[in-house]
């Protein structure tokens, strides 16, 4: 009978004799200087890794496919409806509402027939909330409520501590298993410019507060949390970034005793798109959603190419929304399943696991993630790491294709922007300095465009 395994035939080599081979083939050149790269996270990236030194963690099932959702401004009602239907009829099975005021909810859900709703609402209103919840016949609503997340983003709560958490204890009385109170807003803290290791740090250390007032008020209703990450186009660091964060809330959840599922709505990050040559964002958002992908995500919410500088458009969403009925469909990923057994995956994602546990211990050490944005640690954490980041991209040592390399000089710019591009600095009173997100181009853009 044939043997059918391709590989029996050949010896076994060890990670050690695969490592004197390379420096015998470097003919003196040093192996640690020219092989070897370190990375902002604290990483060292190795050349090749093997099945006998590789590190390997647990990660929690995920999802057996994840779902497309299409993102919805709220400025009218009939018509916010009308393109969740579309989009529905186009691909998408789940929404995502965006809202700034209180909205007629029942002329937003009519005949929604849809599995998944969340909704990402900038105000604070318990007789809203409860309309909301009342409205819904079938879908599973996600009201994301994060106190912690606007006050990082605005620098303010809602009302203040007190009012905010009297609230939240109200909203946390509804008794329906359809309903889905808490979220995180991780986004926030990758779209100002941290880290991988960073963003799963504080992804924990941002929902043990949520964990902390669960415990201290004894409440029993909340049994999933969704988490917004932002992926990067670091591929690979970006799937195990995903895998730590599902792998470390597990060990969390296990210190309360609890059991609350992490639900994981994944987007593209803001930090690399460009305004010239904005159709490389494609790609980069392409990138971006297979790392969602593979890193185990329940919800993917893609971003049209030219979101930074246009209004929403149909051209934009048709094409963002396709992008991930290919890779779903077409290309079959589906989940994070094909990202298991990958040396490197799983190395990295040890890594990450590791050195995040470590910030998340020190954070809690000073008393907590609320206390820190207070002090500005945080904010100061995160500022040096965007700055390294700018200061490569700067240089040219991190490439933004059509920008700070290849940009075509002849192309104009200023007359298609619809929307501010640009980092928008309120002269507003505020409780802590906001977490503020800022793109990487902002800089090239402004210069261009004053040439134009």
């Amino acid at each position: 009978m044939r043997n059918n395994n391709l590989f029996e035939e050949f010896p076994s080599v060890s990670s050690k004799q695969w490592k004197q081979k390379i420096q015998f083939d470097l003919k003196g050149v040093d192996y640690n200087k020219t092989l070897l790269t370190h990375t902002l996270e604290g990483i060292t990236i190795k050349p090749f890794y093997h099945a006998d030194s590789f590190k390997q963690i647990d990660i929690p099932p995920t999802p057996d496919e994840f779902k497309i959702c299409q993102s919805i401004f709220i400025s009218n009602e009939k018509t916010a409806n009308f393109l969740a239907k579309d989009a529905i009829k186009r691909g998408a099975n789940s929404i995502l509402f965006i809202s700034n005021k209180a909205f007629d909810s029942k002329i937003i859900l009519e005949g929604l027939h849809v599995a998944s709703i969340y909704f990402q609402l900038s105000f604070l209103d318990l007789k809203f909330i409860l309309k909301l919840v009342n409205s819904n016949k079938e879908s599973t609503l996600f009201l994301n409520i994060d106190l912690i997340g606007n006050l990082a983003k605005t620098g303010n709560w809602f009302f203040n501590n007190q009012k905010d958490h009297e609230i939240l204890r109200e909203i946390l009385q509804i008794n329906n298993s359809n309903t889905h109170v808490f979220g995180v807003d991780v986004s926030i803290y990758q779209n100002a410019g941290t880290n991988t290791v960073q963003q799963v740090a504080y992804a924990l250390a941002h929902a043990n507060e949520y964990l902390n007032f669960i415990n201290e008020n004894r409440i029993d209703s909340v049994k999933m949390i969704p988490f917004i990450f932002s992926m990067g186009s670091n591929y690979f660091f970006e799937i195990s970034k995903l895998r730590a964060f599902r792998y470390l809330w597990n060990l969390l959840l296990k210190k309360y005793k609890f059991e609350i599922e992490a639900n994981i709505f994944a987007q593209p990050t803001l930090r690399n798109k460009t305004l010239f040559d904005p159709h490389v964002n494609m790609l980069r958002t392409t990138s971006e959603n297979m790392s969602a992908i593979l890193g185990g995500s329940n919800t993917i919410n893609n971003f049209s190419f030219d979101a930074v500088f246009r209004k929403k458009n149909e051209f934009g969403e048709r094409i963002a929304r396709n992008q991930l009925i290919i890779l779903k469909e077409e290309s079959k990923i589906k989940n994070g399943n094909l990202a298991k057994g990958s040396y490197y995956i799983e190395d990295l994602t040890y890594e990450i696991a590791e050195k995040a546990l470590h910030i998340f211990k020190d954070i809690e050490k000073n008393g907590g993630f609320v206390k820190q944005l207070f002090k500005g640690s945080i904010q100061r954490k995160i500022n040096e790491n965007a700055q390294k980041e700018q200061d490569l991209f700067d240089t040219g040592k991190l490439v933004l294709v059509g920008t700070n390399k290849y940009p075509d000089l002849k192309e104009k710019i200023g007359d298609d922007l619809e929307i501010y591009p640009f980092l928008k600095r309120k002269k507003k009173q505020t409780e802590i300095q906001p977490v503020l997100a800022k793109r990487l181009a902002e800089k090239v853009e402004k210069e261009r465009i004053k040439k134009e």
